[in-house]
């Protein structure tokens, strides 16, 4: 029997494999996720259309992206919202990813990569290692207008250079 953890908010914490599914549905649905990046200040927090890859994160960018994120510890986050048979409902997840950020230049020509919707996404594979993974899952009401309404993605798919 598989014990489930509630927070003091009422979210669900998911298990490790959950969240490693969670992370591959998402990819295979063409979701984008947002890296954090730490920056002098303040942290960037980018979209960015990913792949899973083993236990990691894999994501296409480009030279200017690619300096600021070397080997640094970086945060992935990816969102969805799966809707409840009773349609009244909706279970909204969130997997956050936070680890080590490298270029990995032999995954050019493995299979299953990222394929950014912007017109240049430049030419750097960057492997996020996933050294710490989380992730929460909640119930929430519908808003019926909400969930009708198509994701306009193209206005969060940017070049990012």
């Amino acid at each position: 029997m598989c014990r489930m953890w509630i927070d003091d908010r009422g979210s669900e914490v998911l298990s490790e494999p959950e969240c490693h599914r969670l992370l591959a549905l998402g990819a295979k649905e063409g979701r984008h996720g947002h890296i954090g990046i730490p920056q002098q200040g303040a942290p960037i927090l980018l979209p960015l259309d990913y792949a899973v890859y083993g236990p990691d994160v894999v994501v296409r960018i480009g030279e200017g992206l690619f300096h600021q994120l070397e080997s640094k510890l970086v945060a992935f986050q990816v969102d969805g919202v799966t809707p409840v048979a009773d349609a009244k409902t909706a279970e909204v997840w969130s997997v956050l990813v936070q680890g080590l950020a490298t270029e990995d230049a032999g995954l050019a020509s493995m299979g299953r990569l990222p394929q950014p919707q912007v017109v240049s996404p430049g030419d750097r594979f960057v492997r996020i290692r996933t050294d710490v993974l989380t992730g929460r899952r909640f119930s929430a009401r519908q808003d019926p207008m909400a969930m009708s309404r198509s994701v306009d993605r193209s206005a969060a798919r940017q070049a990012v250079e």
